[in-house]
């Protein structure tokens, strides 16, 4: 462990996040058919996926090995019907509990790159088993702790906050306003937290769906306060696409560290 950390505070951050994203330059969504939904029971399809353009299945599918349903009373649900192909993957999830429904897919660990004899190696996996994992003989050693999260949220009848209550892991969205309470040129709150701490001077880039057919791409940028709160006032009804990252270099014992958040929300009329 003291070879990797040693050397890790004197090199770059590795670029790359764990899977499920593929590259930093393409951007993950994972997009509900529907968000809010009423009666006893309901079902909702979901497309996943990395592109240029949000929404738009042209670059390749995502990965769900990290997916995690967690349904109003805090239990896991298990989606139906899974499928990957070229450009997008897809799932199904009944709706069987009255509330909200988070559906996130997540990844993290630690993403290190050495050499060995000459040659450049790689290596992801959990942090506690890594000092086993890298060769004595390795030079050269960059470690990166990783986190990704991608997610949306659904509401069956009144909305419910069980399942909006953060993990403490990598970089999550604390929704101060309701994400299923969403309504054009209403203003909305929500907080960014990193490890469950606040995520301040963060920069949030928000952009609306359907860009295909226009001349310019509809984003916004907003930064986080100290407290790691941001506000946005939605301009049209659509499916909104939101993204933060973090880095930090490493320090010490501390690894260099990396963690992404991707949301879809939508904003009703």
């Amino acid at each position: 462990m003291k070879k990797l950390t040693s050397l890790a505070g004197v090199v770059a951050a590795v670029a790359a996040l764990a899977l499920p994203l593929s590259a930093q330059a393409h951007r993950a969504w994972l997009a509900p058919t529907s968000t809010v939904l009423s009666g006893t029971e309901a079902w909702v399809g979901f497309d996943a996926g990395m592109s240029n353009g949000v929404f738009i299945a042209d670059h390749a599918a995502m990965n769900l090995a990290g997916l995690t349903i967690v349904a109003p009373d805090g239990s896991t649900a298990a989606p139906q019907n899974a499928m990957t192909g070229k450009y997008r993957s897809t799932f199904d999830l009944h709706l069987t509990q009255a509330g909200t429904y988070r559906i996130a897919n997540v990844s993290g660990g630690v993403v290190v790159s050495y050499k060995q004899g000459g040659e450049t190696k790689r290596w992801r996996g959990a942090e506690a088993a890594m000092a086993a994992a890298i060769p004595a003989d390795a030079t050269d050693v960059v470690a990166t702790r990783s986190n990704s999260r991608t997610e949306t949220f659904v509401t069956l009848g009144e909305p419910s906050t069980t399942a909006l209550t953060p993990t403490g892991q990598g970089l999550e969205l604390v929704p101060v306003t309701h994400p299923n309470d969403l309504a054009a040129g209403e203003a909305a709150t929500f907080k960014l937290v990193r490890d469950g701490q606040p995520a301040a001077d963060l920069d949030v880039t928000i952009a609306r769906g359907g860009t295909r057919y226009r001349d310019n791409p509809e984003e916004m940028t907003v930064r986080t306060g100290a407290d790691g709160s941001f506000t946005v006032t939605w301009p049209e009804p659509g499916m909104y696409w939101m993204n933060a990252s973090v880095r930090t270099p490493a320090s010490g014992e501390q690894l260099a560290y990396t963690a992404q958040y991707n949301g879809v929300l939508e904003v009703l009329p």
